[in-house]
């Protein structure tokens, strides 16, 4: 493979626990740093057979089934890799190498991970090398193969004169504190439990034919079960200190019929717009406890990014329950904040084939500094 230089432009893809799509960012990393800039980005969306295929799996999925999915996974992040190239005017061979996050499919933290999206597919259609699974080398050092975002939220997102809480509301929601001037030793990051996966699982259930709750109406409509929620901050999960990662297994689809039944069984005239809510009060109520619990008292500005960052329901409630905290969306300081995680995982892939740590130990609790990821050759 030729050497990397500065200023070259390599492709991320990620698709994240809400199972929506792949987002694929055309970027520019120079410097040792390095700077990255956004050049393009498109998101290709799952269609309804593939996100069908994508539940059935995590539901009761045979080994054929993983088989065939972990193929077409990579069809899929191919043809968005090729839709961000598109966009951006440019052809594969303009390309250093393409960085994929892959979906996830399994996580149990400390002890397995599991991202479907086959790299040779990419590898063979964009002609150039991939970077995958990025997780499996931190659980093999004994970490908990999640948040690797730190990394990312230290080297280009820090504030040189003050803190900033990086928080990403996907299907699960996560937060990174990066000091001032962003050295990666000083972070700390970790899963502060469901993002919209909840949300989006109780509108699935409850209004079938949709997949999110758009713009927030369905929430902004309901009553949320307050008493609920705060019976639910008392899992094991959020008691624990970090570091600490979760995923659907735990904030999933079977956990929001349960919040659904219990909304049922206290309110038996509970509306779908209730239930909504309260899955988005726990959101938010989870969140700013693990913040208040785990993170400094030092006047952060909390940046928001992820599906979330979409919802204006959620970001208003984010708003009110964090102040004095300031509460910006990522586009308002950077970029996109679509594009955030893909930028990030070509971050990760640029350090791996420079032979460089990808994970931050104390936001994963790796035994050290790990180079992340398999290379497929092109």
């Amino acid at each position: 493979m030729p050497p990397l230089r500065s200023g070259d432009l390599a492709i991320g893809l990620m698709s994240g626990t809400s199972l929506d799509g792949v987002d694929a960012a055309v970027v520019r990393l120079s410097g040792r740093r390095p700077t990255v800039s956004l050049v393009a980005f498109a998101t290709v969306p799952y269609d309804d057979a593939l996100r069908a295929r994508l539940l059935g799996l995590l539901r009761a999925g045979t080994p054929r089934d993983l088989a065939l999915l972990h193929v077409a996974l990579g069809a899929r992040f191919a043809d968005a890799a090729e839709a961000v190239l598109e966009r951006a005017c440019l052809r594969p061979d303009a390309l250093a190498f393409v960085a994929s996050h892959g979906q996830t499919v399994w996580h149990e933290p400390g002890r397995a991970t599991l991202q479907l999206g086959d790299p040779a597919v990419i590898a063979e259609r964009m002609g150039v090398p991939v970077v995958s699974d990025f997780r499996s080398r931190d659980v093999a050092a004994g970490g908990q193969g999640a948040p690797l975002v730190p990394m990312a939220d230290a080297l280009l997102f820090s504030d040189r004169n003050r803190p900033r809480i990086l928080l990403n509301v996907g299907g699960m929601a996560n937060v990174t504190w990066v000091p001032p001037g962003g050295d990666p030793d000083a972070v700390r990051g970790f899963d502060t439990g469901p993002g919209v996966a909840v949300m989006d699982a109780v509108v699935r259930q409850l209004r079938p034919g949709a997949t999110h709750d758009v713009d927030g109406v369905l929430a902004g409509r309901g009553r949320s079960e307050d008493a609920l929620v705060r019976a639910l901050l008392d899992d094991p999960y959020f008691a624990g200190p970090p570091p600490k990662s979760t995923g659907r297994e735990t904030f999933g689809d079977a956990f929001a019929a349960g919040l659904v039944r219990e909304i049922q069984v206290r309110r038996p005239d509970a509306t779908p717009e209730d239930c909504v809510a309260t899955a988005l009060a726990l959101t938010v109520g989870a969140v700013a406890d693990q913040i208040g619990r785990w993170l400094p008292a030092d006047g952060a500005e909390v940046v928001v990014s992820g599906g979330g960052a979409r919802n204006p329901v959620l970001v208003a409630r984010l708003r009110e329950t964090l102040a004095p905290r300031t509460v910006h969306t990522f586009d308002e300081r950077f970029f996109d904040g679509d594009a955030k995680e893909a930028v990030a995982f070509a971050l990760l892939g640029w350090l791996t084939l420079r032979g460089r740590p990808g994970n931050v130990p104390g936001a994963t609790g790796a035994a050290g500094p790990r180079v992340l990821g398999r290379i497929t050759p092109p």
